[in-house]
């Protein structure tokens, strides 16, 4: 007997369908044929780069990008990573549209210092803002905090995505608490960004009611990255799995997993 699989809706973020729930960002792999390797296995339908630091053609004596992903099987996030303020976050998303023939989905991260990478809320808020306005579908970085995820809701943001812990941590999620909070709330997509490491945190994060994860560190920096990236993608579908199933409920005391009921007597 075929056994079909169990049905979920597509994830959709500004009115792009994705069947697969991991996004995958380029940076920190050996070379790009390693980078096309682990995104192939990852089965991810969306690909983040940063804009400062990768090359789309601008430079011709260097390896393109685009080369190695191409636009035309993954849908491109390109994101403002190194940017510390929102004029310079603004400026690099429009450099990305240019470079990409008016496209505008982006992901905005504003950082606030380079010791921690921890989002600048202040600024991002205002890039946000401002991005929207200009006619961008923007994915944000932020905090865990739920007010500023609401905020960047009400303002127009296509997706939040809190962080689970600092940006290559590789730390997991420290407050999922709050990441919850977030859930119950947002009425736009929510996405773990930063601080995965491993993907037993990938499949909480999923657990938790995140409609998807975004990493790049814990598989670029695996000695296996290929193989981390299947991890991964296998991860993201359990926990999805599992959170769409429910979990049974936390007991105090024990119960058998068969009846008692008819039970041979003991000698």
């Amino acid at each position: 007997m075929c056994v079909q699989p169990y049905a979920d809706a597509p994830l959709v973020v500004a009115g792009r369908y994705f069947h697969s729930r991991l996004m995958v960002g380029t940076g920190k792999y050996r070379d790009y044929s390693e980078t096309a390797r682990a995104l192939e296995a990852s089965g991810t339908e969306v690909v983040t780069f940063a804009v400062r630091r990768t090359n789309l053609g601008q430079s011709v004596d260097e390896p393109n990008l685009l080369d190695a992903v191409s636009p035309a099987r993954y849908t491109l996030l390109p994101n403002t990573a190194g940017c510390y303020n929102a004029r310079a976050a603004v400026r690099t998303c429009r450099l990305a549209r240019e470079l990409l023939d008016g496209h505008r989905l982006v992901k905005l991260e504003v950082l606030g210092d380079e010791a921690t990478l921890y989002p600048n809320v202040v600024e991002t808020l205002k890039a946000a803002e401002e991005l929207v306005k200009d006619g961008f579908d923007v994915m944000a970085y932020t905090s865990d905090d739920p007010i500023v995820a609401l905020e960047l809701e009400r303002l127009g943001c296509c997706a939040v995505m809190p962080l689970g812990s600092l940006i290559g941590s590789g730390c997991g999620i420290q407050n999922p608490h709050n990441i919850r909070l977030i859930i119950e709330r947002a009425s736009v997509p929510v996405l773990i960004d930063a601080g995965i490491g491993t993907p037993s945190e990938a499949a909480l994060a999923m657990e938790l009611g995140c409609d998807a994860v975004l990493m790049n560190s814990a598989i670029a920096h695996s000695p296996n990255p290929i193989r981390m990236a299947r991890a991964m993608k296998l991860a993201v579908e359990a926990g999805r799995e599992s959170f769409l199933a429910g979990r049974m409920p936390r007991r105090d005391r024990a119960e058998a997993s068969s009846p008692l009921a008819g039970c041979i007597a003991s000698m």
